[in-house]
């Protein structure tokens, strides 16, 4: 049997279900780490991996690769989803007028209630499931509950995501004039590897690297507003790009879209975030979303260097299936 195309010219754009399926068939890791597995494709990262990745920071600069948790964010309530509400307990003012601590002490308190996929965040091995199965084969119902998520929760993460960081700057390199592409581009494989190859030897990836993937859709934004960039249209991976993502056996992969993906998706008939839906339950990919990318795409283009220590921890959140970070590359 043939593996599935890897040229969006040849989906059949009439059938989601069955471009889905293959891929999911194809790209399938359950069981590639034990029954009892709660990671996937971070198991690629290891001791070893993590030691190699600190050997390429070399000037000690530290970048932020997130964007603000604040009111003013990307967030417009598509699937119930707001900004963060940030909120003081106690300010100031209320030291000013006495908080009843001896010998003058004051203090200030605040409070944050947000969806924890609002900015930039990761999606947990929790969040898309297949038909009713998640990561590794299991019942939907099983894993994820009103408890949470009870087998793949983002806790587990916790320590495990630092390893070697990639930039692809497929925004720069397929229009440098720009830097930007436009919303429903859909990123192809000849896409990442003609990048890799412009970019040269330090973008090369592999087994246990994280990718990050520069659309320019959040430069747009910052310059133009939010618009619909919260659930609209904007560029991203192609459904093509799963056999990729697959066999280069990178730990995770983020891009500085609200979907990682294409948008629209690649059908005619409906569809809805197919390559999450074989990346997540089904490769064991996690996957990063909303991630501001812009001032590593500076650097990396001024230094030549598309490499870095990259540490991305997730809160450790009992049973959540996604959690905010404050990525940083260490360059």
């Amino acid at each position: 049997m043939s593996a599935p195309s890897e040229r969006p010219a040849e989906l059949d754009r009439s059938d989601p279900e069955s471009e889905i399926a293959a891929r999911a068939e194809a790209y399938r890791n359950w069981g590639r780490w034990g029954a009892d597995d709660a990671l996937g494709t971070l198991n690629f990262i290891d001791d070893a991996k993590r030691a190699a990745a600190a050997a390429t920071a070399t000037t000690g600069r530290v970048i932020s690769l997130a964007q603000a948790f604040d009111m003013a964010g990307p967030q417009k309530g598509w699937r119930r989803r707001t900004n963060p509400v940030h909120t003081m307990l106690d300010t100031g003012t209320d030291a000013e007028r006495g908080q009843g601590f001896p010998h003058g002490l004051g203090g200030a308190d605040d409070v944050i209630a947000m969806p924890l996929q609002c900015s930039t965040q990761w999606d947990g091995l929790g969040h898309i499931f297949d038909h009713g199965f998640a990561w590794n084969g299991r019942r939907a119902g099983d894993v994820v509950t009103s408890e949470g998520d009870l087998v793949t929760g983002i806790e587990h993460a916790a320590s495990v995501i630092v390893s070697r960081g990639v930039l692809l700057d497929v925004g720069r390199h397929l229009r440098p004039d720009t830097g930007e592409l436009a919303d429903g581009y859909a990123i192809t494989v000849d896409d990442l590897e003609a990048t890799i190859a412009a970019q040269g030897s330090t973008s090369a990836v592999g087994r246990g690297d994280i990718v990050l993937v520069r659309t320019g859709q959040y430069a747009r934004t910052r310059r133009e507003g939010w618009g619909e960039y919260a659930g609209g249209s904007a560029p991203g991976l192609s459904l093509t790009t799963a056999g990729w993502l697959h066999r280069t056996e990178i730990a995770a992969i983020a891009t500085d879209t609200w979907g990682f993906e294409v948008r629209p998706n690649e059908f005619d008939a409906p569809a809805f975030q197919p390559l999450h839906q074989v990346a997540i339950p089904n490769i064991g990919l996690t996957i990063g979303e909303m991630w501001n990318l812009d001032e590593l795409s500076d650097a990396c283009a001024e230094t030549g260097r598309y490499e870095f220590l990259l540490s991305a921890a997730p809160l450790p959140i009992t049973g959540a299936v996604g959690s905010p970070i404050n990525p940083v590359a260490i360059l």
